[in-house]
């Protein structure tokens, strides 16, 4: 059993306020909980929602509609109320009837009564809310206490107290909806933001820097806020130029860096990159996703950037693309970036989005020990040391500069030792060195995951943040007696075809299926890849572009009608 909580409002009224205290006080009484956001570009006015989907089990995706809806403005009735499940409630901020099936409620008013200023309206409409849901307000209390702890005693106590009245708002027993039962086990839940900072300070990033750029900008703060923590330096720069620069300078000098951005800024730094990849450097990108071209839709999500990332950079020269699909592997795939940069001394890059960055649902408590990563540096090169040593892996032996081995650095071509040459000999030794290190990286190259039964008669093939949906739609599919299975890739550069080719074929020839390919974009980008590599023929497409992300319910209605 599951409920779809939904708080609209205009940015600035406390709608994403509201939505954490409800996603705080139901996975603190043990409920599996998926927050999702809808927001506009914009600091104040428009409409925004926030839904809190709640369950007795795990959930992997957001549903369309609400069983009940917050609306902290009348314009959000009209919008919303179309998208509302049988039997829903409608709860209104307002002192006067509202329209056909809402109930108003005055949560501003209350709000400047009890505690004192309107600004509390948030956990007033956060106890009406528990109390048609039929839940105590002890989890929300408990909550509130913990949330505004720095705040002080008389801030908790304004809030506990706006809660309460909330609560009371009903004139009689406020309608009851069928809600999941609570256990008395806290959930630990997090979003990709929050893990792919921890990934990051735990695997030893000591200088990030970046521009800020939503939804990538989180990352900034994020690193910003641990910074002391784990002994890290967060720079703003003046644009994405000097940003992806200045991180080249620092891994050049033996620093493990970071620079998180979105597509906007990532177009920007593309020549950086390919510094990067001529001077052999193990330079970290994460690019959080959103539609294009241009500034698009900076606060909507889309999965547009794959090809990008895989060709960003003029020359050839290997890289590695990881897709995160939930936080947890957000969290294990950033530490495994800087492990892959470092190793084989190449870019590589994470590519999220801003569901993935933005959503927060139940996650594994991730560990916040300090675990360094393995840079990979001479301890006491020789005197004779080359830099750009050709060996047959296509790694060479990487000092820093400052110590005994002369290190030399230039953008141009370059012989084993760095100085520039335009021999044509040594360029094509130098480029086969470099472009050698796609072997080790595909060698090492992560499987997909595999969800369902091996010889379904549907495979989904998804990647990155589409995963929850996939799975979603997979279980929904088996419900209904179609029998369907998922392959999801948390990597996407270097494939292994032949592996791929494996996982996609059912083990039962005699068994039919059909292959679906499931993409936040418009022109099936990871597909077409994987017919590039050889390792997929044909399949259909099921793709999604306009900024908002997939359910699985979707997913599900457009396989079973395909």
């Amino acid at each position: 059993m599951d409920v779809n909580i939904r708080i609209a409002g205009e940015a600035g009224q406390g709608v994403q306020t509201t939505g954490n205290l409800l996603v705080g006080a139901l996975a603190g009484m043990g409920l599996s909980v998926f927050a999702t956001q809808s927001y506009l570009s914009r600091i104040r006015g428009g409409l925004n929602w926030f839904d809190i989907r709640a369950a007795d089990a795990q959930l992997f995706s957001a549903r369309d509609e609400a069983d009940l809806l917050v609306a902290l403005l009348p314009e959000a009735i009209e919008t919303l109320q179309p998208h509302m499940s049988d039997g829903g409630v409608v709860l209104l901020d307002s002192e006067e009837a509202g329209a056909t099936g809402c109930i108003s409620l005055p949560f501003t008013k209350t709000a400047k009564e009890v505690g004192g200023s309107e600004v509390m309206a948030n956990a007033v409409a956060a106890g009406a809310a528990m109390r048609v849901l039929g839940y105590p307000l002890d989890g929300l209390l408990g909550f509130l206490s913990q949330e505004f702890k720095k705040k002080g005693e008389e801030t908790i106590a304004k809030n506990r107290r706006c809660a309460e009245a909330g609560a009371k708002l009903f004139a009689s027993d406020p309608p009851r909806l069928a809600a999941p039962k609570a256990s008395s086990r806290p959930v630990p839940i997090s979003n990709a933001t929050q893990a792919i900072v921890l990934g990051a300070a735990t695997a030893g990033v000591k200088f990030v820097c970046g521009y800020p750029m939503t939804p990538g900008t989180g990352v900034l703060q994020g690193l910003a806020a641990v910074g002391d923590e784990f002994g890290i330096v967060v720079e703003q720069a003046e644009d994405e130029i000097a940003a992806v620069n200045m991180a080249c300078g620092a891994v050049y000098a033996g620093v493990p860096a970071l620079v998180a951005t979105s597509g906007g800024g990532f177009a920007l730094m593309t020549e950086g990159v390919s510094l990067a990849g001529m001077l052999e450097l193990p330079l970290v990108i994460i690019i959080a996703q959103r539609p294009g071209p241009a500034t698009g839709l900076p606060t909507r999500t889309a999965q547009q950037d794959l090809l990008f990332a895989l060709h960003a950079g003029h020359g050839e020269f290997p890289r590695a693309i990881y897709a995160p699909g939930t936080p947890e592997q957000a969290y294990h795939l950033t530490r495994r970036a800087f492990e892959t940069a470092h190793k084989h001394q190449s870019p590589v890059f994470l590519l999220s989005d801003q569901f993935l960055m933005d959503l927060q649902t139940d996650t594994p408590t991730l560990d916040r020990t300090l675990r360094p990563i393995d840079r990979h540096i001479l301890a006491d090169p020789l005197e004779d040391y080359l830099r750009y040593a050709v060996t047959e892996s296509g790694v060479s032996p990487r000092a820093i500069p400052g110590g005994k081995a002369f290190v030399i650095v230039d953008s141009d071509e370059h012989t084993e030792d760095g100085h520039i040459t335009e021999d044509l000999e040594a360029r094509v030794r130098i480029q086969d060195k470099r472009l050698a290190k796609e072997r080790g990286l595909r060698a090492e190259a992560l499987p997909p995951e595999r969800y369902g039964p091996e010889d379904a008669e549907r495979l989904l093939i998804c990647w990155g943040s589409t995963y929850g949906p996939c799975r979603e739609a997979v279980d929904l599919l088996g419900t209904e007696g179609t029998s369907a299975a998922m392959l999801h890739f948390r990597q996407l550069w270097p494939l292994d075809a032949a592996a791929v080719k494996k996982a996609v074929a059912p083990q039962k020839k005699s068994v039919p299926r059909k292959i679906f390919c499931v993409e936040g974009n418009a022109t099936g980008q990871f597909a077409s890849l994987l017919r590039t590599v050889g390792a997929l023929s044909e399949c259909e497409s099921v793709l999604k572009y306009d900024g908002l992300p997939f359910t699985g319910r979707e997913i599900a209605e457009r396989i079973r009608h395909d």
